[in-house]
């Protein structure tokens, strides 16, 4: 099975120069756990997730200002959709993420999850 058949096209995007208030606000009305960050050319820059926001939290600040490019992960993984599930799960496994933005000449087509890849296993049974 490739990734293309189970990733969300129902993403969501998040600018570098938006507040890490709103990254985290989004991703809690959402009911997600990470976003791709783009710059201003909406080209891929990096990947925010709940926890790098956390993990920036423990230390005083403003952090209703702070953009989100202070906390984004900037060497993103990426999958391809035309890659198999069980080389992009090896890949989540091995750089221990919980997503990654899947790319398509450079575009943005989607995020595969660990959650994809649970529902995924519940919907066939697993």
């Amino acid at each position: 099975m490739k990734v293309s058949e189970i990733i969300k096209n129902d993403f969501v995007l998040i600018r570098e120069s938006e507040s890490i208030e709103v990254a985290l606000e989004t991703m809690n009305r959402l009911k997600i756990n990470g976003m791709p960050v783009v710059n201003k050319d909406n080209m891929l820059s990096g990947m925010v997730v709940k926890a790098d926001i956390y993990r920036f939290l423990m230390h005083p600040g403003h952090y209703d200002t702070c953009p989100v490019e202070w906390v984004m992960s900037k060497n993103v993984v990426t999958a391809d959709g035309d890659e198999e599930l069980a080389v992009v799960a090896k890949r989540l496994r091995e750089h221990n993420i919980i997503a990654m933005p899947v790319l398509k000449d450079d575009k943005i087509m989607g995020v595969i999850t660990i959650e994809d890849f649970l529902d995924n296993c519940i919907a066939k049974g697993v």
